[in-house]
């Protein structure tokens, strides 16, 4: 898939709902629906203030040009070893002078940050989500557990098709009664996949889908959820290391 068009899958979610990015929602909207990509397409995606300074220093890291090449955007939103290169001073600078999360949180929070750089952290979309948690998009209140859950990139594999909407199992997040972040038990869940007559993701029972924001993103492949699964929970581990 085209880089560009796969980040905009990702990115309208929170996009639709004012959370990140331009106010552009149609004209981003129009660009999934034609499944074409152009330089004003890309302009728009580099108004993400949180999602394009990560894709930018992925690739400048990796020795990639473009911020939008398809390694770089997978590896952002579901994981894979392009992240593994990235240096824990990388990292520290990517969050401290791109995103300037020194300033967006407290002296001891950012303290905290720093710990779980030296922990092992990634370049992944849940690190941020979970370990971020004043968000740094057009909305700079606190996560709670729902909008952490609705964020993160969650994973599940659909059990039927009706129509606009499906259901697939899923884990959800919880927090357990001593405040850890935790996956729980599988749920069905039902999610709405035709957003207008114009624009409907096509899947089968069986497939493994992407999830942001309770949209469907994308088919993954077992190996692609593997990466997913592994980057949340360490991603939650971080989390829970401060708590």
């Amino acid at each position: 898939m085209d880089g560009v068009l796969r980040s905009t899958k990702y990115a309208f979610g929170p996009n639709r709902l004012h959370l990140c990015g331009p106010d552009a929602n149609s004209e981003i909207f129009a660009y999934m629906v034609n499944g074409a990509t152009d330089e004003g397409l890309k302009s728009l995606l580099r108004k993400f203030q949180t999602m394009f300074p990560y894709l930018k220093n992925i690739a400048d890291a990796n020795n990639i040009r473009d911020p939008f090449d398809n390694s770089v955007v997978e590896a952002y939103w579901i994981g894979n070893k392009l992240l593994d290169t990235i240096s824990k001073k990388q990292i520290y600078s990517h969050l401290k002078d791109s995103l300037k999360v020194n300033k967006t949180l407290k002296k001891n929070e950012f303290a905290r940050v720093e710990n779980k750089i030296d922990a092992g952290a990634k370049m992944h979309h849940s690190f941020h989500v979970f370990n971020i948690w004043k968000r740094t998009g057009n909305d700079t209140s606190y996560h709670t557990l729902d909008s952490m859950d609705k964020c993160r990139i969650s994973w599940g594999k659909v059990v039927s098709v009706d129509g606009p909407s499906i259901k697939v199992k899923t884990e959800p997040l919880l927090m357990n009664p001593n405040g850890i972040l935790q996956l729980g038990g599988e749920i069905e869940k039902k999610l709405i996949r035709k957003l207008n007559d114009d624009y409907m993701i096509d899947v089968k029972i069986g497939d493994i889908i992407s999830i942001h924001w309770d949209l469907p993103c994308e088919i993954i492949t077992p190996e692609q959820k593997k990466y997913l699964e592994r980057h949340t929970q360490l991603s939650i581990n971080l989390a829970n290391s401060s708590r």
